[in-house]
């Protein structure tokens, strides 16, 4: 696997559909950046609330994932950062990274932490409110991680996991679980009962077993 591109961006205040909003997802390309544990240098999130910390610290999305939408969205240029990702990987597989495994990034250490919920500043980005519900029935939300060990990345080094975890659970299958309108405690258990479930999590699954 292979880093093709490397994106940070300031927060920002714009206006959208009348409504003041500030946001973070605009990235710019950079060809290096410095890795600590909140993320890259250079990179702010607009709302700590859904936002950014330590279980958020890198967004990381598969290059693959760029023909699929190029076909969903005819006539729209998609360059790499398009989704709001600090990383775009070729070669990526978010089905592959389970919770806890751990990817070599440069000079950093990353552990896979949790899947990207869609929210509305996707439908921002594309200007299309319909867009939130596009990227969640997409599945091809990408990963945050966690940073481990600080360092430094550049535009083509490679991504390699270093160790998996020893209880396998795809990031996917969290996202799978938010989403089912059946969700049930059996379910949801392997998750909730996984050592590197962050706690939030816990608390968000526990809520949609309450609401289910």
């Amino acid at each position: 696997m292979k880093i093709v591109s490397l994106c940070v961006g300031p927060a920002r205040d714009l206006v959208w559909r009348g409504e003041a909003v500030s946001t973070a997802i605009f990235k710019t390309p950079v060809e290096s950046a410095a890795v600590g544990k909140l993320g890259l240098e250079g990179d702010q999130q607009a709302d700590l609330a859904v936002h950014g910390g330590p279980d958020k610290a890198v967004y990381v999305y598969s290059g693959e994932h760029y023909p699929w939408w190029k076909g969903e969205l005819p006539g729209r240029e998609l360059a790499y950062g398009a989704f709001g990702e600090n990383l775009t990987v070729a070669g990526f597989d978010d089905e592959d990274a389970g919770l806890g495994d751990v990817y070599l990034a440069g000079s950093a250490l990353l552990a896979a932490a949790q899947p990207r919920l869609p929210c509305a500043k996707l439908g921002l980005r594309f200007d299309d409110p319909g867009m939130v519900k596009r990227f969640a029935r997409s599945l091809r939300l990408g990963v945050y991680f966690r940073v481990t060990k600080p360092g430094h990345v550049r535009r083509g080094d490679a991504f390699e996991k270093v160790s998996r975890h020893e209880l396998r659970f795809p990031v996917p299958d969290l996202a799978r679980l938010y989403f089912d309108a059946e969700l049930t405690a059996e379910k949801a258990r392997p998750a909730l009962e996984h050592p590197a479930l962050n706690d939030n999590w816990r608390e968000m699954l526990g809520k949609r077993l309450r609401a289910a």
